[in-house]
């Protein structure tokens, strides 16, 4: 089992024509993705031209729009490599046309444009799950990539990962590969994302092949408490956790636009011990968090 992302998802690329989009396109094919095609409103009706996991070739259709291409292949994820100006048009086509799944990898998206079309997946129902933005996306190992998460760092396993960061995503993955992976999400580090710690941590309880979970975060906000509190009252699976910043200057932004400490409120280890109260072990590094979960994957 997985969550969110499977073998049988179809995915579009929005900006498949771009650098970037082309790029992981390709590496998503190469990873075993269902890419059915992408979106260019200028350049509807080409096609462009990958190679599928096996190495054939494979043309995938440019559409005009989500909707159309949802129409014309029954996509049901789609990816935005989209510069951060164009992001939020982007996004609403994408919710307007109810994907069930959008993707946003885009890093420097204006905050509030995110908090726009939040509010507009919200208004709708929840009709699309958003994750991200500037977030490396979803892998479920040896079934499907739909981000630049790295395919070969690990195959399929009983853990679940969600992590606001990219690269302690690809660096778990690669400490626990001997274990392996259900779902590994990276929802980022913006102020304002869509899929929460809280989403995942929801997904992964209820998903029976997810044995245990990791949870990356890092200073700034309340997430990380709020994800506490939550694992207090609702997973019964164990957790361990890790926390990045504990070396942060108070009052400066670090890395991720949502990394700011103000106080003692938002800092590494007041998160740290509203995860240890809910019963989270807490690695100090990142390898002493895989070498806790290893622990516990040994004592299942």
């Amino acid at each position: 089992m997985t969550i969110f992302l499977n073998k049988d998802s179809k995915v579009i690329v929005q900006g498949i024509t771009g650098g970037e989009g082309s790029k992981h396109t390709a590496r998503m094919l190469a990873a075993g993705t269902q890419v059915v095609g992408g979106v260019n409103a200028r350049k509807a009706g080409t096609t462009v031209l990958h190679k599928a996991k096996d190495g054939s070739d494979v043309e995938l259709p440019v559409f005009a729009s989500v909707a159309e291409a949802m129409a014309a292949t029954g996509a049901d994820v789609s990816i935005a490599f989209v510069p951060p100006a164009f992001t939020k048009d982007a996004v609403i086509e994408a919710i307007e046309a109810e994907i069930p799944l959008l993707v946003i990898i885009t890093e420097g998206v204006p905050v509030q444009d995110s908090a726009e079309f939040w509010a507009l997946a919200k208004a709708k129902g929840g009709t699309t799950r958003i994750i991200g933005p500037n977030c490396p996306g979803i892998i479920s190992p040896e079934e499907s990539l739909v981000g630049i998460t790295p395919a070969n760092i690990t195959g399929k396993g009983p853990i679940g990962l969600v992590s606001k960061s990219g690269t302690l995503t690809y660096q778990m993955m690669y400490e626990l590969r001997d274990y392996g992976f259900s779902t590994a999400i990276g929802i980022g580090g913006d102020p304002v994302i869509g899929t929460t710690h809280i989403d995942a941590l929801a997904a992964f309880e209820a998903d029976p092949e997810t044995k245990a979970i990791v949870m990356i975060g890092e200073i700034g906000g309340d997430a990380e408490e709020r994800a506490a509190e939550f694992i207090k009252a609702n997973v019964t699976k164990p957790v361990v956790g890790y926390v990045a910043g504990f070396t942060a200057p108070e009052g400066k932004t670090m890395g991720h636009a949502g990394a700011i400490v103000s106080g003692s409120a938002g800092t590494a280890q007041a998160k740290k011990e509203a995860l240890e109260a809910a019963g989270v072990k807490v690695g100090k590094t990142p390898s002493e968090t895989a070498e806790l979960m290893r622990e516990i994957i040994k004592g299942l």
